[in-house]
Order: structure tokens, then sequence, then C-alpha cells
């Protein structure tokens, strides 16, 4: 939507805008509510963190966790900036082209020439590329020309967050334990590479859509296995906030024009951050849960603060 103040990021470059007023409360931040919704995703996936740190759960689930904080992350840079790719031209003498010197002063670093007193690491004259096109950086020409995708960097976590979710649910039943990890690892970097070259929109959405498609029916399944009735509430709370999320985020979508008319914005993006957030809090605890039942280590459901759900375990002792 249309800019309400000067932007220090510059003109949106981004593939898709939301229906919020850009920069309304400061110009340096584009999509104010669809930026700061994502503070809950965060603070709920430090929650997850650190009781799955308490109850020395298996190293997945911290991963998962962290994951989710770094989606989070992704997407309040990308909603702050609506930039598909603001970043600085990096000559051969190393001088930034640009006043954003945040990505040069990372380059140089690596790089060995950062006025910074760290030495570079890596030896060569310039970093490898691949390394940065994997966490949205792309290199263009002999003068290494850098971008640096904030879009990518709110849309590449998503998927590699579903592939984390999908060996989670399926590794347990599967025979081969090396051959998954490896795929969906390998699966994670082409994709990242490949979404680094070439922007597809459309395909992104259904490729992230059918990913969280797979989930679901392991999903269920561990739900009609499973007996505990706090367990299956932690299910049925994921599948609640999966569907009012996606209305959300479908309403802000189809009906923007006429929300835009409103006295008042729902916001319905960021709601869907919101949503989201619990969703995956609600997620990751029931699958805590099932993964713990698998063990043997005796969980029960319990509550921190009197609200937020957490498995507390019981571990057989080593004879």
């Amino acid at each position: 939507m249309a800019d309400a103040l000067p932007s220090f990021w510059g003109p949106v470059t981004a593939n898709t805008e939301w229906c919020e007023q850009n920069y309304v409360y400061s110009s340096y931040i584009a999509e104010f509510y669809n930026t700061i919704s994502n503070i809950s995703f965060i603070l709920l996936a430090l929650i997850g963190f650190v009781n799955a740190l308490r109850q020395r759960f298996e190293k997945r689930f911290s991963v998962l966790h962290i994951s989710n904080m770094i989606l989070a992350i992704g997407s309040m840079m990308y909603h702050a900036t609506l930039q598909q790719g603001a970043g600085s031209m990096l000559r051969s003498d190393g001088k930034a082209g640009d006043s954003r010197l945040f990505v040069v002063e990372v380059l140089d670093w690596c790089r060995g020439t950062s006025s910074f007193p760290w030495k570079g690491i890596w030896s060569a004259n310039v970093p490898p590329r691949w390394f940065f096109q994997s966490l949205g950086v792309l290199g263009l020409g002999n003068d290494f020309e850098i971008i640096f995708r904030q879009q990518q960097f709110d849309e590449t976590p998503m998927v590699w967050e579903m592939l984390l979710y999908l060996y989670i649910l399926y590794s347990p039943d599967w025979h081969y334990r090396s051959t998954m990890p490896t795929f969906l690892f390998l699966y994670g970097a082409v994709f990242a590479v490949a979404h680094s070259q070439v922007r597809f929109d459309i395909g992104f959405k259904l490729h992230y859509t059918l990913l969280c498609l797979l989930c679901i029916p392991r999903m269920y399944k561990y739900y009609i296995h499973t007996e505990d009735r706090s367990a299956k509430r932690l299910a049925k709370l994921y599948l609640i906030t999966l569907l009012l999320g996606s209305l959300c985020w479908l309403c802000d979508r189809l009906f923007c024009k006429n929300i835009s008319t409103w006295y008042f914005n729902p916001q319905g993006h960021a709601l869907w951050h919101v949503l989201m957030g619990f969703n995956s809090y609600f997620a990751n605890t029931f699958m805590m849960f099932c993964r713990a039942l698998q063990r043997g280590w005796d969980p029960k459901v319990k509550h921190s603060m009197g609200f937020f759900p957490y498995v507390k375990i019981q571990k057989p002792k080593i004879q």
C-alpha cells in the first residue's frame, strides 16, 4: 500500500505487499504491525527452546525451536523493508557504493580486509558465493555487486523449517536412518540456491503448501494413537490456530480493497503471524510428547506460568 512517511529503504521491490499502509509509524519499518507481530513468534519459540533444554529432549527439537526463531526474524526483516533485494556495491577496492554497510562489513570480514580486528575466516580473496547464496545473498558480476535478499530470508527458512518438521514426523519409522536427513539437507540446499537465482512467487506458495500438507497425515496418525487428553488438546489447538491463521491470511489477501476503506484495519497478516507462532508452539509441543512416548520417557503435559504447555518427561535410569 502507499507510503505515509519517507522510506529509509527506498522504493518497495518485494513481489508481495500486504494490506497495511507502509511507513506509518517509522521511516525504518515498512509494515509496522506485520513486523512487530513476529515478536510473539520469537518469544514462543524461545519458551519452547528453553523447555526442550530443561527437559533434555533430543537436539532435533532445540534445532526446531531455533528454526522458528530464524523464520520469525527473517519475516521481520522482510516486512520491515519490503525489499526483494536491498544491498551495497562492493567494488574491487573493498569500498561500498552506498551508506548501508552491514553486508559490506560482513563480506570484508570474511575476506580478511575488514577494519575490524578479526582475521578473515576464508583465506581466499573472496568468500565462496554458494555460502552467501544459500543465505539469501547473490553475487553478480566481477565487481562483487551484492544483493541482500530480505524476501528470501523470509521464504527460504519457511521451506527449511517444513523439511525439519517432515524429518521429525517421519524419521521414527524410516528404516534407513542416514538417507532421510541426507536427502532433506540436499533438498534444502538446492532449493536455497535455486531460490536465490529464480523468483517463482506462485510456485513458492504451492511448494510450501505441499510441504505443509505432507505433515498433516502424520500429525493425524499421532493424534489417533494418543490417549492422553492433554496431548490431544494440543493437537486440536494446532489445528484451530492453523485454520484461523489461514482464514486471516486469505481475508487479508482477497479482501484488501474492501478492508482498506474501513475505519479499522484488523491487520489480518499480523494476526496470521501471531496465530502461526502459537501454531508452531502447539505443534512442537505435541510432537515432543509423541516422541517422548515412543522413547518410553513417561511424558506429561504441564503448564508454565499457568498458560504455556510443555512436556515434562521422566527418563528411565540407566542400569
